[in-house]
């Protein structure tokens, strides 16, 4: 997405900061980046773990999200994973806290509100999520089935004009 932007000339369209581990402070430096913006004036993209804090900023703010394969009850399915891991995209390491259950639950949006503010892309092939409960978890929002594919959707490019035009409704 970021070459993307680039790509058109507007790379201060895209934002794509690192999140630390703990889901409050995530959520928290997420809050404040869109802080100064209408919420017609940005959308949120998460995958896995980011789908459910877009999820999160979307219904604090108002604005539109697109979730890709996004984690639907992390509170529930990371916690056996308590421990030190490997940053998904680097050799960095973090501690996953007993306590960032806790931060999971607190942000967990029961029921989502307008739903036609939510794009859903979710893969068949996804290895690590169940794509049914994406899909059960955001009935009424605009849902794409990926037949096949896998959880980190190594095929997104072929979906990026969708999600910016869905984004820049």
């Amino acid at each position: 997405m970021q070459r993307y932007f680039e790509q058109r000339g507007e790379p201060e369209r895209f934002l794509c900061p690192q999140l630390p581990p703990s889901p409050r402070q995530a959520f928290a430096l997420a809050s404040q980046l869109v802080s100064e913006f209408s919420a017609d004036a940005f959308a949120v993209v998460g995958s896995s773990l980011g789908g459910f804090y877009a999820t999160a900023i979307a219904e604090a703010t108002g604005c539109r999200a697109v979730l890709l394969n996004p984690a639907v009850w992390p509170a529930r399915d990371l916690a056996q994973y308590i421990g030190e891991h490997t940053a998904w995209h680097s050799d960095d390491r973090f501690f996953f806290q007993p306590a960032f259950i806790d931060e999971l639950q607190a942000l967990t949006v029961e029921t989502i509100t307008q739903p036609e503010r939510y794009l859903l892309f979710a893969a068949t092939g996804d290895e690590v999520l169940d794509w049914r409960e994406m899909t059960a978890r955001y009935a009424g929002a605009t849902q794409r089935i990926i037949e096949g594919s896998d959880h980190g959707l190594s095929d997104f490019a072929q979906y990026l004009d969708e999600v910016v035009r869905f984004c820049e409704q």
